[in-house]
């Protein structure tokens, strides 16, 4: 009996033990503390989102109302039949491969609450033809559009402090260093890069062409895997630097 006792509270210690509420066929996980709610992933053998989804701002249970704040880790991962999702302007954050695999989905409206978007979150989205990254967002995890083969529009809002899409470039850069860190099959890298970030064109299948201007020095990790019908590629001597798996499997 001491057992069951321990193993209960060690589950709840590390998070295993908290239920997922199911209100108007969404999932959260609720913090009664804060009233805030995030959204999370069906639980197993329940099956995966699909169609159209609404996310409100805010959600009601036993009489409280929670704010909903955020869309948690893997919370649509691999839903490929989810088609649109509207994001409400209480979510402030996007986590790690929130919409990873959703190759359905092919609109998306971040909205200006959000600041911050995690790893891979929408990873392989290739549905997807145009992004627009609103001025709140401050922080963009690695390989966060990787894989988004159907791009061909990529606008960070102006006025936003850490990110540009400078001369209409169709591409992500990080205004401080220079690093174009996500670029698309219509990118045209502006001669005021200086590198190319992790993951920046990764499973970018629709790249066919690119030049690299004079003023990048490095190549990051797995910047340009699996581009598989990039047939032409112009490296300049500036570049000093490529990173592990940089090309792999252009073939």
């Amino acid at each position: 009996m001491k057992r069951i006792y321990l193993l209960t509270f060690l589950l709840c210690l590390f998070g295993q033990g908290v239920a997922q509420t199911l209100i108007d066929g969404i999932y959260y996980n609720l913090d009664a503390d804060n009233l805030t709610a995030e959204v999370t992933s069906k639980p197993s053998g329940v099956g995966k989102y699909s169609g159209s989804i609404t996310i409100p701002e805010s959600v009601a249970y036993e009489g409280e109302e929670y704010s909903v704040t955020s869309i948690g880790q893997y919370a649509f991962n691999y839903c490929s039949s989810l088609t649109s999702i509207t994001i409400p302007n209480s979510v402030t954050s996007i986590a790690d491969r929130a919409f990873y695999g959703c190759s359905g989905l092919t609109s998306l409206t971040i909205p200006n609450s959000v600041t911050s978007i995690g790893f891979a979150a929408f990873n392989s989205c290739s549905g997807l033809t145009s992004l627009t990254i609103p001025n709140s967002v401050t922080a963009i995890g690695d390989a966060a559009f990787a894989g988004c083969s159907g791009l061909t529009s990529i606008i960070v809002e102006e006025g936003n402090p850490v990110y540009d899409s400078r001369e209409s470039c169709n591409a992500i850069i990080k205004t401080s260093t220079n690093e174009l860190i996500a670029g698309c099959k219509a990118t045209i890298i502006p001669n005021s890069v200086t590198s190319m970030g992790k993951y920046a064109f990764s499973r970018c299948t629709g790249l066919t062409s690119l030049t690299i201007p004079n003023s990048v020095t490095s190549i990051g990790d797995h910047a340009f895997d699996d581009c598989s019908r990039l047939t032409s590629i112009t490296i300049p001597n500036s570049v000093t630097s490529i990173g592990r798996w940089a090309f792999d499997l252009c073939i």
